[in-house]
């Protein structure tokens, strides 16, 4: 067991004494939620990694975006309804045609591409990881915090007790930066994988909500064009 999921684990196991013992002999001190894929997005050493990724991964980034218009063209091709949809009646046709090799290889090589960048994304992450424990520690003794939750197994919690603003603070001073190219033979570890899957989606979350944003803004400007910009 890591380091991180050591303190975790025994984040859960207070959690459950506290809920078993009778109300006057809960533990006594703050009680404090934080988020870790949080804490690793806010520092700085993760933004100006990923920043660095999208230079030194540029030319595979341009190669993805390549191969996926080109996957979207063939596809084009069979959409005879013009849905701009493949259905699977039409996938099946794509299938048995000539073009299926090159799709194969379209996907194929889209796929060993993407993977290559995650590797750097998840190698980052893990780098910042190794201090996310310790980071943890420092916080919950500067606190006095008796009992850290996860803020999503909470019905309720006022603002205050969230240390995760804290808990970046000291990965900042304990990580300032990482390296995005893995060196030879390096494999993810499990955890690594699974708080890069989680940041992952945090990002397209925020991307949706963002661009659903943009969208609503020009919906209102052009419905009112009148209107100064900014406005």
């Amino acid at each position: 067991m890591t380091r991180l999921a050591t303190i975790l684990a025994s984040t859960g196991l207070a959690l459950a004494a506290t809920m078993a013992l009778p109300v006057q002999a809960q533990v006594q001190g703050n009680i404090a939620s934080a988020d870790v894929p949080g804490s690793v997005i806010g520092s700085t050493a993760f933004q100006n990694a990923y920043k660095q990724i999208e230079t030194s991964y540029a030319q595979q980034i341009e190669l993805i975006r390549t191969r996926a218009q080109e996957r979207q063209t063939l596809l084009a091709k069979f959409d005879k309804n013009a849905d701009k949809q493949v259905d699977d009646s039409e996938l099946e046709a794509l299938r048995k045609s000539a073009d299926a090799t090159k799709l194969q290889s379209l996907e194929t090589e889209i796929q060993s591409v993407s993977n290559q960048i995650d590797a750097a994304r998840v190698y980052a992450i893990e780098q910042i990881l190794v201090q996310a424990g310790p980071a943890l520690q420092e916080v919950v003794k500067a606190k006095n915090v008796k009992v850290v939750l996860e803020p999503g197994s909470m019905l309720y919690a006022p603002p205050e007790i969230d240390i995760t603003p804290a808990m970046v603070t000291a990965l900042n001073t304990k990580v300032p930066s990482v390296q995005v190219v893995p060196p030879q033979g390096w494999q993810p570890s499990q955890e690594g994988v699974q708080i890069f899957q989680q940041i992952n989606q945090r990002l397209q979350l925020a991307q949706l909500i963002q661009q659903r944003q943009a969208a609503q803004g020009q919906q209102q400007q052009q419905a009112n064009p009148a209107a100064p910009a900014g406005r």
